[in-house]
């Protein structure tokens, strides 16, 4: 499980992947669809789509001369249900803080 949320976070946490992640929840997507947005090469994407497919939120298929990628949102579930876990801890002090404040 650690590999998996390590592998997820150092995907997301780059703003060009994220992107990339946004684009494939409308649809799969070539390579070149991917590309366009951006302000860089064909391979610096798919060096990008390379880390997103380690970590296992995208795939790459085979359509023809067509490579679609598509988003893997099973690795998402395993950090929502680990942030989950924090965020119920910060309600929980934010709860005992109000008490605490009501009390005075």
């Amino acid at each position: 499980m650690t590999a998996v949320l390590d592998a997820t976070f150092a995907a997301l946490a780059d703003p060009t992947r994220r992107a990339i992640l946004a684009r494939l929840a409308e649809g799969d997507a070539s390579v070149k669809e991917l590309a366009e947005p951006f302000a860089m090469t064909q391979p610096a994407i798919s060096k990008h789509l390379k880390v997103l497919e380690r970590a296992g939120l995208i795939e790459r298929g085979r359509d023809a001369q067509r490579r679609p990628c598509r988003l893997v949102a099973e690795p998402m579930r395993a950090a929502t249900q680990w942030l989950g876990d924090y965020r119920r801890f910060w309600a929980e002090s934010y709860d005992r803080l109000d008490g605490m404040l009501a009390d005075e």
